[in-house]
């Protein structure tokens, strides 16, 4: 197990993506500290994991909650090896033109706030353990940190953000933590959207992605949650990742290769040319 005895905290881990994170870490050998809102979603992952999770109820965007998840950990594990901040939301591909002037402010400083400043605050809190435990940090981003259409100028705009925020930490705490990043690209989970939006019960359009994967996806179908977890265990395992600092490993499927051609690969018809 690569994670053996590892000290971790996770937000966003009580679904989707962040929980797909916690299983594959819990499988690896860690020991997990989750930072959620869902009250619901904590208690499920605490009767699930028993002694090999402790979980928090709070705000990414809290430095006090922040805060006491750190404590959380070095209270129950002694430690923390590896701060993730993957809690966010998403805004459903709203362009500018189909944005409320009277809503801008108020969805731009919740956007941010959760998606950007939940990540900062994680940083902030966790430096001091992560510096003497000689540890990493791992942001999930996007594909939309890199491409457009991967969400609204909102979204987008923010995963921007995380990428610059991923290198500039990487240079600030160098040598002493390893700052990284995973950049998933089309996924089934439950991530939801905005309050100030009215979208926060609103989730992913996951089975409508899925049945049309083949058409917009290069590797043919939509990658699980489960499938993204295991780049989170490299940039967290202290023997395959120790090079790796400022990385951001755009793991999205192969979006950046479809191309300007009628179908999103150019491979579909190799296995009759190779008479396979």
């Amino acid at each position: 197990m690569r994670l053996q005895d590892q000290a971790v905290i996770l937000t966003g881990g009580a679904s989707g993506l962040g929980l797909a994170i916690l299983e594959r870490f819990v499988e690896e050998g860690a020991k997990v500290a989750v930072l959620d809102r869902s009250d619901a979603g904590c208690d499920a992952i605490a009767s699930r994991f028993g002694d090999a999770v402790t979980t928090f109820v709070g705000d990414v965007r809290s430095q006090s909650d922040n805060e006491a998840i750190v404590a959380r950990c070095i209270e129950r594990f002694g430690k923390v090896d590896c701060a993730i901040g993957n809690a966010g939301i998403w805004d459903f591909n709203l362009p500018l033109v189909d944005l409320p002037a009277d809503k801008l402010g108020e969805s731009f400083d919740e956007m941010f706030g959760i998606n950007v400043l939940g990540y900062i605050a994680l940083a902030k809190a966790a430096m001091k353990p992560l510096v003497a435990a000689s540890g990493s940090m791992i942001f999930t981003v996007s594909n939309a940190g890199f491409l457009p259409a991967g969400g609204g100028v909102l979204y987008t705009a923010t995963k921007h953000a995380v990428v610059g925020m991923i290198r500039q930490l990487a240079y600030e705490l160098a040598p002493h933590v390893r700052v990284n990043g995973v950049a998933p690209g089309p996924i089934s989970t439950q991530l939801t959207g905005p309050q100030s939006l009215a979208m926060e019960n609103r989730t992913i359009p996951g089975a409508r992605f899925e049945a049309g994967a083949s058409g917009f996806v290069p590797i043919g179908r939509m990658p699980t949650p489960e499938e993204y977890a295991g780049a989170y265990v490299f940039f967290a395992s202290r023997q395959d990742n120790v090079p790796a600092t400022g990385t951001i490993l755009n793991h999205d499927g192969g979006f950046g290769v479809r191309g300007l051609g009628p179908v999103p690969r150019g491979g579909d018809d190799l296995r009759d040319k190779l008479e396979l």
